[in-house]
Formats: structure tokens, sequence, C-alpha cells
């Protein structure tokens, strides 16, 4: 299967990389004004290409930056990974391991450390989500209008609604592994310049990407009071103004 959709564009290439429970298709509001930047391409994770789609493979953070390191060396190119929260990690890693792939990368609201955190205070809510949801409203009463929207772009859909496009068991398993283990190490392997876009009301543990800031090579911060986890929807204008100066701050490698 193609690992990435083409949505348009010319020159350099810029992958869109989605946050857990996410997909390519919830980026459709930032392709448009990203195709005047480079050759836009959406990408969809193992375990979130459908509620039947199955994986072979054990869940890890290796298995992700694997799989999206497949993805980008298809292009012939070194990309920009432009990633939202599980995405941002898995553009980092592959920054680090394979920095020949990796032209420059944006993280949203993500950080290295959650070590001690659980997945046990959300895990019943999660496991209580209905499979398909059979109506539109039945999704913003879930999720709120802005993630609400976020979601019907990436459920799957049906003839009769809306249907999760994973397990929700692995993707507890995705999160649970984040709180076994840290990533600074892969982080201050990152070469390439870096924007961090921190929400108002980010997910994040306190400080730790202004800390991010200060042991990358390249790295801007910026953070965006009054904006929630999904900051390029909840905050669309100041996601968009940072990523297109920052995407005019350096010069593309050929």
């Amino acid at each position: 299967m193609d690992l990435l959709t083409a949505r348009g564009g010319e020159g350099r290439p810029l992958v869109l990389v989605h946050g857990l429970m996410g997909r390519g298709s919830t980026w459709s509001r930032q392709v448009p004004w990203l195709t005047r930047f480079g050759r836009v391409f959406t990408y969809d994770a193992p375990w979130h290409r459908g509620r039947d789609v199955a994986d072979p493979h054990p869940v890890s953070t290796e298995r992700f930056v694997d799989d999206l390191g497949q993805a980008v060396q298809s292009l012939g190119r070194p990309a920009v990974m432009i990633g939202h929260s599980m995405g941002a990690l898995h553009s980092w890693c592959l920054a680090a391991a394979r920095p020949e792939l990796v032209e420059a990368v944006v993280v949203e609201d993500m950080a290295p450390d959650f070590r001690g955190r659980t997945t046990g205070p959300w895990e019943p809510w999660l496991h209580a989500l209905p499979v398909e949801f059979g109506s539109a409203q039945q999704v913003y009463d879930e999720f709120g209008p802005v993630a609400g929207q976020y979601f019907l772009e990436a459920f799957d859909r049906t003839p009769t609604g809306w249907r999760l496009h994973g397990d929700t068991g692995k993707w507890i398993e995705i999160a649970a592994e984040w709180g076994r283990r840290d990533y600074w190490a892969q982080w201050e392997a990152v070469s390439a310049p870096s924007l961090l876009l921190e929400a108002g009301d980010s997910v994040t543990p306190a400080g730790q990407m202004q800390a991010m800031t200060q042991k990358a090579h390249r790295a801007t911060y910026l953070h965006v009071p009054g904006a929630g986890h999904l900051i390029h929807d909840d905050a669309p204008r100041k996601y968009q103004q940072a990523v297109e100066t920052f995407l005019t701050s350096f010069t593309t490698r050929t």
C-alpha cells in the first residue's frame, strides 16, 4: 500500500504526521496554504489505517519510526516533517535516526518525557466509546466542536455513520509506552532546524518544551495562549503564521 497521500503543491516535500487517534485526512484545513511551500503529503500511521487493517508488528516507537522512514525514503529527497503530538515524536525520532531523510521538523504540543503518567484515567472513557457513531452530532457531543470535526475526518465513513478507524486497545498500548520511557536522547540527536509549538492548554509536562529548545541545535519555540492540544485547528491563524515563518527561515537542501 502507498504510505503517503499526495495533496498537491510542487518543490520540497512536506509530510504531515498526525497524532494518536488521528489520521492524515484531518489536515484538510492546513493543506491548501501549505501547498504554497512545497509538495504536501499526508501519512496514516500503523494502527490508524482502518478498523480492520491490522499490523503484524508489536506496538513500539521503533515500529512507527521505521514505517515513517519507509514512507519518506520513497520521496527521494529530504522532507520537512510537520507533526502533531504522537506524529511530532515520531518525526523527531526519524530525524535523529535517519538525518538524511529530514530537512526540518515542526513539533506541535509534544514532549520527550511522560514517564510515570499512566493511561489509567482515560482508559474507561476510551473503552466506552461506541465503535460507530450514528450521526455527526453524536461525535460533536462526545468530543466538542474542535476535536469533533477532527474525528469526523479521521473515522471511517460508513453507510450508517462514522466508525472508529483503529482499535482502542492498541491506542492505549501506544500511549502506555510513553509512560515507561523517555525520548530526550533522540531529541538531542536532531540536527535539523525545528519549530516547537506549545498549547496554552498543553498535554505536555510543564517546562519540557522550553527545555527542548535549550537542548536543540537549531530550535524556535512558541507558546500559543488559549489554544488546546490541536493548535492547528484551535488557533489556526497563529499556527499558520508560525509555520509559514519557519518554512521561509532556512535554505532548502538540494
